[in-house]
């Protein structure tokens, strides 16, 4: 398996990896504006992108993860909480789907919490072994955080989904499974982001404070630390929607 981690400028990070053998990509979490590097690497691999995936909806920035599926004739693909949301089509997961890239297998987990249409991709190597490589965790798990659970305009109901989502489906992983975030430090879609763009599921058990509370004093923790939110969000949104043709 090949892997790219793609940390922006806006501190978001997108990711590219796949099957080298059998000539198969898989994209996360594309910035408008970057699709061209992710055909130039494709090219230099010899693979083709099969598949784009965004972990939800974004907020903070121009996806080019639509695009970028249109000029590789690969398969967008979203949570299916968003059908009938866009006005485009894509390809809907649900939680528990697996998907294969050449000898690359993706399993979708819905991760509720930051966004409804929250996912977070558990990816395992056929050639390596059944067992899970590493998850992207898109903004549901950061380095030292977590997601910001406002975004929807109802922060109470979401930070409790996000508390059962990180104990219910993400800290149920193996201790020693890789997570790669969707973001770093600075961003504005989590409180008090490491700088540090990868951790474990038991480095985070071990020294993420908000994943040893329990859920009243991490619902409290998380609403009491919300950064401001990001500029031009409503119009992102909708951009990302489809529904303006551009933020």
């Amino acid at each position: 398996m090949f892997f790219k981690q793609r940390i922006n400028v806006d501190a978001s990070i997108s990711y590219f990896f796949g099957c080298g053998g059998l000539g198969k990509a898989v994209a996360v979490d594309v910035l408008a504006g970057d699709e061209a590097w992710y055909l130039e690497q494709a090219g230099k691999l010899n693979v083709a992108i099969t598949m784009v995936f965004d972990t939800h909806i974004h907020a903070d920035h121009l996806s080019g993860g639509q695009t970028l599926a249109q000029r590789a004739g690969a398969d967008y693909l979203l949570h299916e909480s968003n059908l009938d949301k866009t006005t485009f089509r894509f390809t809907p997961v649900s939680h528990g789907d697996i998907l294969s890239a050449g000898n690359t297998r993706v399993q979708v987990l819905h991760t509720p919490g930051h966004t409804e249409d929250s996912i977070c991709l558990l990816v395992s190597d056929h050639r390596r072994s059944e067992a899970p490589w590493f998850v992207l965790t898109g903004d549901t798990l950061f380095v030292g955080s977590v997601g910001r659970p406002d975004l929807a305009g109802h922060e109470q109901e979401m930070a409790e989904r996000m508390w059962h989502t990180l104990h219910e489906r993400i800290l149920t992983l193996p201790a020693d499974l890789e997570i790669f975030p969707g973001h770093t430090a600075g961003s504005p879609c989590g409180a008090d982001i490491s700088g540090k763009p990868s951790s474990t599921i038991g480095f985070e058990q071990k020294w993420n404070r908000l994943l040893a509370m329990p859920k009243p004093d991490f619902v409290a923790a998380v609403i009491a630390n919300i950064p401001q939110r990001p500029a031009n969000m409503e119009r992102l949104i909708a951009a990302n929607l489809g529904l303006a043709r551009h933020a």
